[in-house]
């Protein structure tokens, strides 16, 4: 197979929608421009919203985005947590929701620097294989906690069991560990900020410069990448 293409080269900004995968657009992608691509960070298939994908010679610019904070909209269904933290997965409790003090109260609890367990249906590798393959054939590990950073998590409605939560927080950190720890799942899961970039922007269509986009996160390119 020959070698992809160096050009062009720069930043997408695409709206994910609910379905595929980030893998699949990043391929859907490299098909239309004929270039070599990547991304700066994965949705789950059943979340939307922004995906920051690098086309060309930008590749080589991975280490500079995909460590972006992050804001995310997502509706929490507190009566019930799942086996994958999403509507994909098995419901494996079911309980009475928490009341809004009791919301608060555990909201409290979850901002600022927090650990949390990495979800069994996650990419992180145990013993050298996915843990989601592993979560597929029914093998239970335990599975590695991770410190976050939430700087804001902030209620925008709560009605029937499921809480609409507003979140700010540092790259890597899994929000459905957050609705898990609620004692919930994540019904719906939208990305609307990576860094200075925001979601009302997408557009497949256009190709950001390197240099232009290296600008918006306070970095200079010295030269174009190779």
């Amino acid at each position: 197979m020959p070698p992809r293409a160096l050009s062009p080269s720069g930043i997408v900004l695409l709206d994910k929608p609910a379905g595929p995968s980030s893998f699949a657009l990043v391929r859907d992608l490299r098909r239309k421009t004929g270039a070599r691509t990547g991304h700066t960070g994965t949705l789950d298939p059943f979340a939307t919203g922004l995906l920051l994908l690098l086309s060309g010679r930008a590749t080589k610019l991975a280490s500079c985005f995909v460590g972006l904070d992050k804001r995310y909209f997502t509706e929490v269904d507190l009566r019930a947590r799942t086996s994958t933290g999403d509507p994909e997965g098995e419901i494996v409790e079911e309980h009475e929701p928490r009341s809004p003090a009791a919301l608060e109260e555990a909201l409290a609890g979850l901002r600022g620097e927090v650990d949390l367990p990495i979800p069994a249906a996650s990419a992180v590798k145990i013993g050298g294989e996915r843990a989601y393959r592993l979560a597929r054939r029914g093998v239970t590990v335990e599975m590695p906690v991770r410190r976050s950073r939430v700087d804001s998590l902030d209620v925008i409605t709560y009605s029937d069991g499921i809480v609409t939560l507003d979140l700010r927080v540092s790259s890597g950190t899994y929000v459905r560990a957050i609705a898990d720890a609620l004692g919930g799942h994540c019904a719906s899961l939208r990305r609307t900020e990576v860094g200075p970039f925001r979601v009302e922007e997408a557009d497949p269509g256009r190709i950001i410069p390197p240099d232009e986009a290296l600008a918006r996160i306070g970095l200079t390119a010295e030269r174009d990448p190779a």
